[in-house]
This record gives C-alpha cells, structure tokens and sequence, in this order.
C-alpha cells in the first residue's frame, strides 16, 4: 500500500506554530477541493470538511492538528541576534546548532546558538541546557535584521522529508502526518464511492499543541455523538528501552489508542476499532501513553454528554525533535482503517 510521499512532504515543509496556522491551512484547502461536501474555515482558524453520510440522524466528527511546535521572536538586540519563546514542548538539548526559520518580512534562515564548550565553565558543562540558553543567529547586520524581523514574528524548525528504507524522516510529523491521514481518508471514500455512515465532519484544528485549544473550539459548535482523534504517539523501540516502555513500535500498524494521561477512549471504540481492524486486515497496535495528550480529550468532552470517543495514532520515533520518523506502512493502515470505521459505525451495538 504505497503513500503519496510528494504530498506529505508538502505539508510536513509548510510552517504553521500555534497560532500561525495560515500557511499549513492554505495547503489543506487546496487538497480539499472536490474530497467534501462543504469546506469552511471557522472564526479560530480551523478547518471544517463535511462529507455527507447515508444518515443524518448523528454525528462524527475527526479531528487532525495542523501546527506545530515553534517558537515566537520575543528580542531582537541591537547586533540583530533573536532572543525567543516556545510555542508548544520543546527538549532543549535537541536544539543544538539547528537550522529555524523565522518568518518575518521574509523567510529567514537562521541558527540556534549557544555558548561553545571550550569557554564553558565546568559547572555549566555539567548542567543540562535550557531554552534560555540559546538564541538565534541570522548572520546579518543587526540594522538589517531590524527591518526585517519583529517581536512577536514566528519561528519554525527547517529540516526536509528524506525517505529512510521504509519510513519517512522530516520536522513536523506530528501532527502533519494525521492531516495527511485525514486528506487521505476522504480521498479514499471518493474513490470508493462510499458515503460514511453519518455525516462526517473532519477537523483540522489549530493550536493543540498549547492546549488543544481549536479542537475545544470545534468541538463545541459541531456536538459530535462520535469521535476520533488522529495523532502521532511515541515509538519508543530503539536500543536502550525496555519493553514496557515502547508504548508503540514502527512497522507494527496503525495505533489504536486505549488511554493516555488527558483521556480514557470509550471502550466501545476500542472494540469497534479493532473488530473493523480485524474484519478489514488492516495491521494495529494497542497503544497506551502515560504522559501527553492529544484532541482526543476535547472531542470526548467539549459536547453535552460528551461524545463515543477514540483515537488512531501513528507510531513515531523522535518525537518533537527535528528528525520525526514514521513507517510508511504504519501511514497506509491508519488510513484503511479511518475510512473504513466511518462507514460501519451503523453496524455496531453501541449501548451499553
């Protein structure tokens, strides 16, 4: 089950931190052309694809983050060096010498800096780096950077999507990954001529990662009766880790979320999910997350009564560092496994 890689390296390149979402969306508008019924961008930036189900009688709903973490100017002294805050988690030693962009007038290439090694004191050797540490270098003229940089102007990673034996490696796949697992599954219901079972309504929403704050948004207004959340998850299946600790492996299928520390999926989307997953051959893992969350939590409670919901998750190494890696075939059943499940929810006993 081969991937459009061009596609998802398109989105992966596009910037979009909270808050910054415009470029990211432009892309996801324009790959929504003729996949749904109704397309709209609501007051807070996210993205509303309705595909018309057999029924109408309820509601599901999906929802796929579109920024990513970053960073946003907060100085800019005098020899044109930028001082930043984060916008979302970030691991400071992951840092190091990176390449950002910083999106100001222009897009400007620049380089996280810190003080070398050779003039660090042997405390500051021994103490793990802070974000405070850093700072940002243009390589130009302070004078030309005040013209073309201000305070408040955001700043995303650079890295390009290089394929590595069976996987994908690039910034930003989480969660750009779930937006192209969401384009793809109603590009597959149009190829398959199959309507979901109730109208869907698929999200792309802006501003998880500092709070899941579109998804509230979303949520609220649409009142799904069913939900999933599409996000990466940690992969944690290299040298060093324990077993327990790997919550998810690359190669192994499509993450079917049970519970991370924001939710506890509806047991009976667990269990539909893996009878589809079954029924349909499409290869899954369970997946439990003992810390992070994702818009799963808002969908399931940001509705009156809450919602019936779940989550697919996609196994992934290196999380919020500058080299994501996900396995392709992780990628192709995750989608087989979102379209199919919006069209047999009419099939499942729901009650409880």
């Amino acid at each position: 089950m081969p991937i459009d890689v061009a596609l998802l390296e398109r989105i992966c390149k596009e910037p979009g931190p909270p808050g910054f979402e415009t470029r990211i969306r432009n892309v996801v508008l324009e790959e929504l052309e003729g996949l749904a019924d109704e397309v709209r961008v609501d007051a807070m930036g996210n993205v509303v694809a309705l595909k018309k189900g057999k029924s109408s009688k309820m509601k599901a709903m999906a929802a796929a983050h579109m920024d990513e973490i970053g960073f946003i100017v907060t100085h800019v002294d005098k020899e044109g060096f930028l001082r930043f805050n984060p916008l979302g988690g970030f691991d400071a030693k992951t840092l190091t010498s990176q390449r950002v962009l910083v999106h100001g007038r222009e897009d400007l290439l620049g380089v996280m800096g810190s003080k070398p090694i050779h003039i660090m004191t042997p405390e500051e050797r021994n103490k793990p780096p802070r974000l405070e540490d850093y700072f940002i270098d243009l390589g130009l003229p302070g004078s030309e950077v005040e013209k073309l940089v201000t305070v408040g102007d955001p700043v995303t990673r650079e890295r390009g999507l290089e394929e590595m034996g069976d996987c994908v490696n690039v910034k930003s796949l989480d969660n750009r990954a779930s937006v192209f697992l969401l384009i793809e599954s109603l590009r597959a219901l149009k190829r398959s001529r199959r309507k979901p079972a109730y109208d869907f309504y698929g999200v792309f929403t802006v501003q998880e990662e500092v709070g899941l704050r579109g998804a509230h948004a979303s949520t609220l207004e649409i009142q799904p009766d069913f939900s999933f959340g599409l996000d990466t998850t940690i992969a944690y299946d290299v040298p060093g880790s324990k077993p327990q600790e790997q919550c998810t492996r690359l190669g192994d299928g499509a993450g079917i979320k049970i519970m991370d520390s924001s939710v506890i999926c509806d047991y009976r989307m667990v269990e539909f999910m893996k009878s589809v997953a079954t029924a349909k051959k499409i290869r899954w893992q369970p997946e439990i997350l003992r810390a992070g969350g994702t818009d799963t939590a808002s969908l399931q409670k940001m509705t009156a009564g809450g919602s019936i919901a779940g989550a697919i998750s996609l196994p992934t190494r290196h999380v919020h560092q500058v080299i994501e890696m996900c396995h392709k075939q992780d990628i192709a059943h995750a989608i087989k496994l979102m379209a199919a499940c919006l069209c047999e929810l009419d099939k499942h006993e729901w009650a409880f």
